[in-house]
């Protein structure tokens, strides 16, 4: 048998009944030896990583999905064994090879198997999917204000201590002033997890009242096995959530203000899943199955990967098992925008999180030698020691005395001279280049760029990034002046007109349930202060000696906490409502978003949260599991699958009512694509049928308000709705018909909303079609 091997992670089925773009994906352009690239390669929306051999005689990691619990009794760890030793053939071998079984939330296991094995696992009565284990990428003192939430808003305070959001991420930094437990009780009765300890983390207390870790392939490579965050990113993230008010919060000085969580009385349980290469699918299912079993209550998912079917993806498996247990998901959409089809996270169980901004930018501006002063976007923190700095350009410092390979207007590594560098500013078309002035003794650098101009970053030296069209003056100035000169002010804050979806934040429409829209709702994901770890520095680099308490991060690993919090402060108020209530009140309450140019339309889902509007939105679009599973038998799910994941050995597609409609799921958003590969796509037709379910007060009747584009008819079915009680449910029906009359025209987008005197209730329709 040969020595190399990877692991396997097999979720069988019973027959028995029961980001840091977060640094950006400007990698692909920066030379491979920055401290900004590898800060972008490890945390952007990269793409997923498979852990296999080289070829069909090595073992591999695979993720074998087996659904629902086993019956009370049945041992998951000897059916496991036992599939496997029938699968190999030897004791011994099948033994070694099983890495690690799942049965507190649901039934599965990882295991060390030949391609050929797996292939076989597949095919078992039981097995619903055997997938490769591969590796996923992680993808705020004004933000909760800015979205309606004051620290004087309205809450339910024991409801809210009782309640656990659960982190599954980097570990966490328990030592930050935001995760203090002075005042809190002991945790709530319901709560069965525990608290592991490890270097640097001797335990936690009854704000965190949990940390685990899962590095069941023993990757980990950034440090010691333990519950601490040795990136921040965690931290970051929990802290978003429900990290307790903390004055004065800031990073140098920079967004200062009361840092806080959406739900700072909750309590926090912190799943390490993430390690130094990122987040293998084994641990990320290893996290789910612990937190459903521990009682959470909110679960918050800052990681991503490329779409794949649902029982092939570790997220949709354990949300979907989470929803079982009344556990609602928040996850990011991913950081590859501006592009198309780039959402990731797309279950319709999931609530899949765009990124926004709020109204204020971290600006630093460049004074030059001339007179002009020019704007640019920052996070930097170094006050400039003299007035002026000599300045230079790529083409003025190259150097001359070696080949090279690489854009010198870009700073590529190895194109300069140090001797022309030291002690200047440097001018750099692209972004990324601080590490490469740092290291040649420059004191400053200017990037220019037209991608990500919303995002700040921080740097190793004063850094700031203009414009291109602001670049190009720069570079003038440099090139028609005997000794040009520049300064690099220290950022300030700046207010803006808000919000609108960020640059990085990643498109519809999705690729995996072509109908569903996603992503569901946007939240603040640009420019956030919230808590950082002290075992990593500022920027993550290790030359940089900045150890900061906060930390400004962007991504839409920064908006999933947001709404996983929105969710769990809705909950606190409405603790019988479903997870797919919750949502379904976030979406029709979320603020309408800019959608020109057109695609952003794909980009913000129903809108930006409005916490506080959603405690009383009107009506909402329900879902319980059957409705789910009736939506994937429309979507292609075989009997098999149906059987293991309901955990019922009687039950297949024949036992649920059909999933009607063009999406077959009472969604609050309404979707179409438009992809027949043998048509010009252009005749538009469409039906969506909708039960909503009244959570006022009294008698009420809603009436249906459509706005749509004169080439798209819009018709409701009936158009009135009349409501004598509290949980009443009314049914209605859509019908979309029309043209995309242009050549070139892809995309159209209406609205529904039932209003009575007090509510509105919105749900936008999307119809789209791959562009010319």
């Amino acid at each position: 048998m040969n020595s190399m091997s990877a692991t396997v992670v097999l979720l069988v089925r019973s027959e028995h009944k029961s980001g840091l773009l977060d640094r950006l994906r400007c990698a692909a352009a920066i030379k491979s030896n920055s401290s900004f690239s590898d800060k972008a390669m490890a945390f952007s929306g990269l793409s997923t990583t498979f852990i296999n051999g080289a070829n069909d005689n090595e073992r591999k990691t695979y993720i074998v999905y087996m659904g629902e619990l086993l019956e009370e009794g049945i041992s998951t760890v000897d059916e496991h064994h036992n599939l496997l030793q029938e699968t190999i053939g030897n004791e011994r071998i099948a033994r070694e090879s099983k890495i690690h079984s799942y049965g507190r939330s649901f039934n599965g296991f990882v295991a060390r198997l030949l391609p050929h094995e797996a292939k076989s696992l597949s095919q078992k009565k039981g097995v619903v999917s055997v997938f490769p284990n591969t590796v996923q990428k992680l993808r705020t003192t004004r933000s909760w204000d800015f979205i309606g939430m004051p620290e004087t808003v309205e809450r339910n305070h024991q409801v809210e201590s009782d309640t656990i959001v659960a982190v599954l991420d980097t570990g966490i930094w328990i030592k930050s002033p935001s995760f203090n437990d002075e005042g809190y009780g002991p945790p709530p009765p319901k709560w069965k997890g525990k608290c592991a300890k490890g270097a640097n983390f001797t335990g936690c207390n009854r704000k965190v009242i949990g940390a685990q870790y899962f590095n069941l392939g023993g990757g980990a490579s950034d440090g010691p096995i333990s519950p601490v965050d040795l990136v921040g990113h965690g931290t970051h993230t929990s802290s978003t959530a429900a990290g307790v008010p903390v004055r004065d919060a800031s990073l140098f000085g920079l967004a200062k203000g009361t840092a806080r969580g959406g739900v700072p009385s909750a309590r926090i349980a912190m799943y390490k899943v993430c390690w130094g290469v990122g987040c293998d699918d084994m641990d990320l299912l290893a996290g789910f199955d612990a937190a459903i079993a521990d009682g959470v209550d909110i679960i918050s998912v800052s990681i991503g990967g490329p779409s794949r079917r649902f029982f092939e993806d570790p997220m949709a498996i354990g949300s979907f098992h989470a929803l079982k247990r009344g556990i609602l998901t928040s996850c990011s959409a991913g950081n590859s925008g501006p592009d198309l089809q780039s959402v990731e996270n797309v279950a319709p169980w999931i609530m899949t999180v765009a990124a926004s901004s709020i109204d204020r930018q971290f600006v630093s501006t460049v004074k030059l030698g001339e007179g002009n002063t020019i704007s640019g976007v920052s996070i930097n923190t170094f006050t400039p020691k003299k007035q002026m700095y000599p300045l230079t350009n790529g083409d003025r410092a190259a150097n001359s005395s070696t080949a090279n390979y690489g854009n010198v207007s870009a700073c590529d590594y190895g194109t300069l001279s140090a001797s022309k560098v030291r002690g200047n500013i440097v001018f750099c078309r692209g972004r990324g280049q601080d590490s490469t002035i740092q290291e040649l003794g420059g004191v400053g650098v200017i990037m220019s760029a037209d991608q990500y101009t919303d995002m700040a970053f921080a740097y190793l030296i004063p850094a700031t990034t203009v414009n291109f069209t602001d670049g190009e003056l720069i570079d003038h100035y440099i090139n028609s002046t005997k000794a040009p000169k520049a300064v690099i002010d220290k950022a300030v804050t700046v207010n803006m007109t808000a919000p609108f979806i960020a640059s990085f934040s990643s498109r519809g429409p999705q690729v995996i349930a072509l109908n569903i829209l996603k992503p569901d709702v946007a939240a603040p994901g640009l420019d956030i202060l919230a808590a950082y770890s002290q075992l990593v520095s500022l920027t993550g680099d290790t030359s940089d000696k900045r150890i900061v308490e906060y930390n400004i991060l962007s991504g839409t690993s920064m908006a999933c906490p947001h709404a996983a919090a929105a969710a769990a402060y809705v909950k606190t108020f409405h603790p019988k409502w479903s997870p797919a209530a919750i949502k379904s009140a976030l979406m029709t309450t979320a603020k309408s978003m800019k959608i020109k140019p057109i695609g952003l339309a794909l980009a913000s889902g129903a809108g930006q949260i409005n916490p506080r509007k959603a405690l009383d939105p009107g009506l909402v679009y329900d879902l319980d599991v059957n409705s789910y599973v009736s939506f994937l038998c429309k979507e292609g799910y075989n009997d098999s699958a149906i059987t293991a994941i309901t955990g019922d050995r009687t039950s297949n597609c024949s036992s649920f009512p059909p999933a009607k409609g063009t999406d077959g799921l009472n969604y609050p958003s309404m979707h179409l694509q438009l992809v027949d590969p043998t048509s010009n796509n252009t005749n538009i037709s469409a039906i969506f049928y909708r039960t909503v379910t009244y959570v006022g007060e009294g008698k009420t009747v809603y009436r249906a308000k459509v706005k749509s584009p004169k080439v798209l008819s819009v018709t409701v079915v009936p158009k009135v709705l009349s409501f004598t009680k509290q949980h009443q449910k009314r049914s209605f029906k859509v019908m979309v018909k029309g043209n995309f009359v242009r050549r070139k025209s892809w995309l159209m987008s209406a609205s529904l909303v039932w209003s009575n005197c007090r509510h509105n209730v919105k749900s936008p329709i999307l119809i789209y079609r791959p562009p010319v």
